[in-house]
């Protein structure tokens, strides 16, 4: 019987923030919220192993100081994944997980349900997550992304715009939930490959890899993912942290 794949996280961080400069190492009840990223990813079966890329000195340092693995990547990259995707190159890994460094309340549940439909699959080069909207405010909302699949769970496609439309039928709508995981040649190769208009049109990456012809295998999750983008961010998770802590018996503390 084969050993199983080997199986990388990797957590970009930057110090450059336009809405939050340095949100990655801003204090979150006593600890930098890359480090609840870190200590939630490394509770997931599927990784082998769970690494921090960046380009900044102090996120570096943090990053030794509370035991993490990590390197130091080109100040060029243009996007997390092409950083994700520098930090895999020299590790020994078959799938790699690239996981947002600003979602605290990261579920690894939910990593663990991407990563296993390449584990299951060897034909799969991509997966990643969708949601079912409750909130019907939500559907309008062009920066929350929408998809829609196929029968057999692959993407069709992903939009800003409400899809599908609706014409008096009650029809789900499913936000993405931006979790991706990469079969690891594939991922080396994605920065090169030819984007197109649609990608163009609605800003999303991963249309790079329906335009030019590859599946994307999308799994429904009940994680709901809050990345912390902004102050006010901050303090929905704090209260949500707190609120979860409350039910637990646990004092709340934070820094």
């Amino acid at each position: 019987m084969s050993a199983p794949p080997r199986v990388l996280g990797v957590i970009p961080a930057r110090f450059a923030s336009s809405r939050f400069p340095g949100k990655a190492l801003v204090t979150l009840q006593n600890k930098p919220i890359l480090q609840h990223v870190w200590e939630k990813s490394r509770k997931a079966a599927s990784l082998s192993e769970v690494l921090i890329a960046t380009d900044d000195d102090r996120i570096f340092a943090a990053a030794q100081a509370f035991g993490a693995s990590v390197v130091m990547t080109s100040t060029d990259h243009l996007s997390g994944t092409d950083r994700v995707s520098e930090a895999a190159l020299a590790k020994d890994c078959e799938i790699v997980v690239n996981i947002q460094g600003d979602e605290p309340l990261i579920d690894p549940a939910a990593i663990d349900l991407a990563a296993q439909a390449l584990i299951d699959d060897p034909s799969l080069v991509m997966s990643t997550l969708k949601k079912r909207i409750s909130e019907p405010s939500e559907i309008m909302n062009p920066n929350v992304v929408k998809v829609v699949t196929a029968g057999s769970g692959d993407a069709i496609y992903f939009s800003r715009c409400p899809i599908p439309y609706n014409r008096g039928v009650n029809e789900a709508y499913f936000k993405h939930i931006g979790l991706y995981v990469y079969r690891k040649d594939f991922l080396l190769n994605y920065s090169s490959m030819p984007v197109g208009p649609l990608e163009r049109a609605e800003s999303l990456e991963q249309l790079r890899a329906l335009e030019n012809g590859h599946r994307i295998r999308v799994l429904e999750t009940e994680y709901e993912s809050l990345g912390v983008d902004t102050p006010q961010d901050l303090e929905r998770v704090i209260e949500l942290l707190e609120s979860s802590a409350l039910k637990k018996g646990i004092p709340t503390h934070h820094g």
